[in-house]
């Protein structure tokens, strides 16, 4: 029987999903979409995750999409393959739907190669810690597409407009110092370090008061498509969310007692 190609384990308040299919660079199967829905839908209902991370399996992130799997389906059912296409997209968009939507940080940890969709699935992540030998390319471009994942929606509002249209329109390879230098990595770390700096990062989400942590993702994911008066509001609702919260009350005695906060997510 072959591996599941997610493999997704809860440890100490940290949901962990690995990209499972090593051989081929973890590239995305419609296994792999189908059980990142699921488990990331139980991540997001399970109150003893506090923070998610997305990591790959052997040395790369994700290659992208299976090209072989779509060459084969291209060449042998054309008109299955392209009925179903549109369908397919709109199946992985549930995945990406769901971590922007998870009231819970999620990180991205990232080694080697990070194409197409990978790339696509960092840009959706909230944080993304990565390895100083890994490597980034949209490259949809190098067959004949355009990008999914949410890539031609996140990358402007990420690094601005005209670097988007010259990473999707060129398609060019690019390292982990200049996705740093263009806010797609919030940190890069030693190659030998990256197992350890992810555990560092999640312990510390997962420490923190998830539902002001979950509030405050919401209103950043937000911002740029609401209008002031609108986003004001909804600043003002979900600050008084929070200040009626468990944590919130051990956060104001922890202040005062001068120690560390010892926040339950609740």
């Amino acid at each position: 029987m072959s591996a599941p190609h997610v493999l997704a384990e809860i440890a100490d308040g940290i949901g962990w999903l690995t990209l499972n299919r090593p051989d081929q660079l973890n590239a995305l199967s419609a296994e792999m979409t189908d059980l990142l829905i699921r488990h990331s839908a139980e991540f997001e209902r399970d109150p003893a995750v506090r923070c998610v991370v997305i990591r790959g399996a052997g040395t790369h992130f994700m290659a992208g999409g299976d090209i072989k799997g779509f060459h084969k389906s291209l060449t042998e059912q054309r008109a299955q393959h392209l009925a179903n296409f549109e369908m397919r997209v709109v199946k992985a968009h549930q995945m990406i739907y769901q971590f922007r939507r998870m009231a819970k940080p999620v990180v991205a940890s990232v080694q080697g190669a990070a194409a197409g969709f990978g790339l696509s699935l960092i840009l959706n992540c909230d944080l993304a810690i990565a390895s100083e030998d890994s490597f980034f390319t949209l490259a949809y471009r190098h067959i004949g597409l355009s990008a999914d994942g949410g890539a031609t929606y996140f990358l402007p509002r990420i690094v601005g407009e005209r670097k988007a249209l010259e990473i999707a329109l060129l398609g060019e390879r690019f390292t982990a110092r200049d996705a740093k230098d263009n806010n797609i990595l919030n940190w890069i770390v030693p190659r030998a370090d990256l197992a350890a700096e992810t555990l560092k990062l999640a312990r510390k989400l997962a420490d923190g008061p998830t539902f002001a942590l979950g509030v405050a993702k919401k209103l950043l994911r937000g911002s740029l498509d609401n209008s002031w008066d609108e986003h004001s509001h909804r600043e003002a609702e979900g600050l008084a969310a929070c200040a009626a919260t468990e944590d919130h009350f051990e956060g104001l005695n922890a202040f005062l007692e001068k120690r560390p906060a010892r926040f339950q997510g609740r």
